[in-house]
């Protein structure tokens, strides 16, 4: 228990108008009651809207039929009853664009360049008996309004109704165009159902980029044309296996929600699994003790100073990305292990022949690998190894994840790279699990402790940086490491807290009123969006009791 030095604060907090995630950064609310109109509708006032902003439009229109969240307050709202039947009525909403160009598909603009895509909008919803009034740039922006327009929304005795209006929304635009969540299909399979539901669940709370670590040491289940060999060797199973058909399909779903899909091949590190198919191209495949040669089992690393092996890495590379419309992709290049080279005879002498050093060749070899990408008009993405332990030329561009550590951002930006935040010390959703490795009883893992939701809200994207380096900074992720995650958890230990580094990067420091972000406002609303996606279909995990998230503010801490 908590222990009798420590008292609970008795005063309430309301819940406030501001049960929205993540929060607007321009909102005005009132406390008017506002209910649906029976006949109410959503009219799409675009000439010839595409397909994907229709069926957006109907998943918004399901959402606020079926949702039926009560509000989160002691009685369940049940106080609103009596109110409601004078209650001001919301005859519609009606969504438009700003200028006359001819709209693009919201999947058109959800994959453009980083730094590019058009997501803010303006929303009105009124209480004098006219309707909703969402506007923006791009159907990405009328999209990314209708995610906001279906959290107003709550339920009392079958009526549908908000408790916040009126409400004003002017120019909610993103603080950072990177807000990303990265799931690896390596370590454990996920089917394409529970891909989509982690997709849906990414775009209500308006995250933009799924980072798909889709192969590693352990299997390679993706079928890449020209190179059939690889996944039927390296997959689990037959039937733990991403076809062309699946990717396009996780691709086009994730687009149509405003979700860019970046591809990560990691390498020269983290491929044994590619000696099943072509052993020739690994050094050190299997050798043991496993923690001589690798981070983890099993050992076996891409021989980057062979050029057939450069030659095949840039073509595998290559074969991928072309077929993904993101302008991102990721090679990685975390955790090579030295000793793996040092003991492998090929490399070696490959090494010998050709007079170059180990970083010579890793050089080369991942500029082979880059020019793979951008002959294609790719941008490559790569760990923070890549610039701060090694001596590689990397293409001016190239966007750089920070993960050791959140302090080694300074000395990425330092090198005038891009930055995606993705530190294991607020970000990694893995830890704190205990240890996965077999035969040690007393092991924790290796990042602990457990990443709460509360230590991702508390990060700074600017902590360490000079007032110039700021713009260097794209935004950044949180991350499941699948060591122990499967099917089976995936939705509890993803969310809610993923959500946290969500509003992070929409919102930025400030929230609406002009205060500093704090976990304490944060809370009440980020039970409400936890609570919702529970209502379809997303396991996601509770923060407290439910006694508490009826009582905001009651469960808090008072030394």
């Amino acid at each position: 228990m908590l222990g009798a030095f420590i008292a609970l604060i008795v005063t309430f907090v309301p819940l406030g108008a501001n049960a929205l995630w993540p929060i607007p950064r321009s909102l005005q609310t009132g406390t008017t009651l506002l209910k649906l109109a029976s006949s109410f509708d959503i009219k799409i006032s675009v000439t010839n809207p595409p397909q994907d902003l229709v069926d957006a439009v109907s998943r918004t229109k399901g959402f606020i039929q079926n949702d039926k969240l009560q509000r989160l307050v002691v009685g369940r709202g049940a106080n609103d009853s009596a109110a409601l039947g004078s209650a001001p009525t919301l005859p519609g909403l009606t969504i438009s664009l700003l200028n006359n160009n001819a709209p693009r598909a919201i999947a058109t603009e959800a994959v453009q360049a980083i730094g590019t895509r058009s997501e803010g909008y303006s929303l009105t919803v009124p209480t004098d008996g006219t309707s909703a009034i969402l506007t923006a740039n791009s159907t990405l922006g009328l999209f990314r309004g209708l995610t906001t327009f279906e959290q107003l929304w709550y339920d009392s005795a079958g009526v549908t109704y908000s408790y916040q209006a009126p409400v004003k929304i002017v120019n909610d635009i993103p603080a950072f165009p990177y807000r990303g969540f990265m799931l690896d299909t390596a370590r454990n399979f996920f089917p394409v159902a529970d891909i989509k539901r982690t997709l849906d669940a990414m775009s209500w709370v308006k995250i933009n980029t799924f980072h798909w670590h889709i192969v590693d040491s352990q299997s390679f289940p993706l079928d890449v044309p020209g190179f059939p060999e690889i996944a039927s060797k390296g997959a689990y199973s037959s039937t733990e296996i991403y076809s062309p058909a699946n990717i396009q399909d996780i691709v086009s779903y994730a687009a149509a929600r405003g979700v860019d899909v970046m591809m990560e091949i990691d390498t020269p590190g983290h491929t044994a699994i590619i000696a099943n198919s072509h052993p020739e191209h690994i050094a050190c495949n299997q050798a043991s003790p496993w923690t001589d040669f690798a981070n983890e089992p099993p050992a076996g690393q891409l021989r980057l100073a062979s050029a057939a092996t450069t030659n095949f890495t840039a073509s595998l590379i290559s074969a991928i990305a072309q077929a993904l419309p993101s302008k991102l992709f990721s090679t990685g290049g975390d955790e090579l292990n030295t000793n793996c080279y040092a003991k492998d005879s090929q490399t070696q002498a490959d090494l010998k022949s050709s007079g170059k050093t180990l970083e010579q060749a890793l050089s080369t070899f991942t500029q082979a690998t880059h020019k793979s990408l951008t002959d294609l008009g790719k941008t490559p993405v790569v760990w923070e190894e890549m610039v701060l332990e090694h001596t590689v030329t990397l293409p001016k561009d190239t966007v750089v994840m920070v993960w050791i550590s959140s302090q080694h951002a300074a000395s990425v930006a330092s090198k005038n790279f891009r930055i995606v935040h993705a530190p294991s010390n607020y970000f990694y959703l893995d830890c704190g699990a205990g240890e996965w490795l077999g035969n040690d009883p007393t092991g924790n893992s290796w990042c602990d402790p457990f990443k709460t939701w509360q230590k991702s809200y508390t990060f700074d994207p600017f902590a360490g940086l000079s007032t110039a380096q700021r713009s260097l900074v794209l935004g950044g992720q949180q991350l499941l490491w699948a060591e122990q995650s499967s099917p089976e958890n995936i939705d509890s230990i993803v969310w809610p807290r993923a959500a946290s580094s969500a509003e992070i990067f929409w919102t930025g420091a400030t929230l609406p009123d002009g205060t500093a972000r704090n976990v304490g406002s944060a809370l009440p609303r980020l039970h409400d969006i936890r609570y919702r996606m529970v209502r379809r279909g997303v396991r996601a995990i509770a923060l407290q009791p439910h006694w508490c998230a009826l009582r905001p503010g009651v469960c808090d801490l008072r030394a």
